[in-house]
């Protein structure tokens, strides 16, 4: 069934993945690609530039709206993440009302069975995330290659700002054999440099506008980086965070960008990249930037 909206036709939502399926094949053609934006929802203008990026680049654009229970360690963040359904719909179909959306029950996607698959990311999966998250990467690698395995995208769009999402996904791709482009897409930040997220929503407006620290910090680490060590530059972080009563701070790392382990000594031959995680209420709030 089509709906209308300002007179326009505008896609309908899928919530089954047999019928999703089913629509996808007939308009599929020979020439035909598909540009993949897996969410969880609760849509920011970051997700929307990754649509964006895929209406430009595809003939057809599917948007996927779960909240994965299987990627959350912390079951009260889960029960505390944001669901948004109605207003995510608007924000979609307010760009392109031919962008076709799924969202699934947990039964649709588990069938029943609400567990992870175990993957072997090559270690990918035991640096920063995984060292505080247990776990959680299982989650999202039996997630995205279901996802993939229903709407059989011809590319796939990621955010750099969970770089290390981003390389598990392009791991288990290539471990599995997916057909299946993976493109990784610039961070949307606010106007004071945090990162877009979600989770943002949650904050004050006061601790909206304080956690620009964030961002000012891996500035300034880059920086650093140029004429300080690895450890030097994680000392001056911690520092500034231990001087901060209002932030948390879970780690900083500095890290090669192809296999994520620690720097313990620079070398020219590598591309480095900071990654933070902190607390404020609560609240977990991650970041990252490129060291080049």
């Amino acid at each position: 069934m089509f709906a209308f909206n300002f007179n326009k036709i505008i896609m309908p939502i899928f919530h089954g993945k047999a019928a999703l399926i089913e629509f996808l094949n007939s308009v599929k053609t020979s020439n035909s690609t598909i540009g993949f934006v897996p969410t969880m929802g609760a849509l920011h203008q970051g997700h929307l530039s990754l649509m964006q990026q895929s209406l430009a680049e595809n003939n057809n654009t599917v948007v996927s709206i779960f909240v994965n229970p299987t990627q959350f360690n912390n079951p009260e963040d889960l029960k505390k993440y944001p669901r948004t359904l109605e207003k995510d719909t608007q924000k979609i179909f307010s760009l392109d009302t031919n962008i076709i959306i799924y969202a699934p029950s947990v039964d649709d996607i588990y069938e029943g069975k609400v567990a992870s698959e175990d993957f072997d990311f090559d270690g990918l999966e035991n640096q920063m995330e995984g060292k505080f998250r247990p776990g959680h990467f299982n989650g999202v690698g039996t997630i995205v290659k279901r996802l993939f395995e229903i709407v059989s995208p011809t590319n796939a769009y990621f955010g750099k700002k969970d770089f290390q999402q981003l390389q598990i996904v392009k791991k288990m791709v290539r471990k599995n054999h997916l057909d299946v482009n993976i493109i990784g897409c610039e961070i949307f930040r606010e106007s004071n440099g945090l990162a877009m997220s979600s989770r943002n929503e949650r904050l004050s407006v006061p601790e909206r506008e304080q956690a620009s620290i964030i961002y000012q910090t891996l500035v300034e680490a880059k920086e650093k980086f140029k004429t300080h060590s690895c450890n030097e530059v994680k000392d001056w972080v911690t520092e500034v965070f231990n001087s901060n009563t209002i932030f948390d701070l879970e780690y900083f790392e500095i890290a090669d960008e192809e296999t994520l382990t620690t720097c313990t000594e620079q070398s020219k031959d590598k591309n480095y990249r900071a990654f933070i995680a902190v607390f404020v209420n609560n609240i977990r709030l991650i970041d990252t930037i490129s060291l080049k």
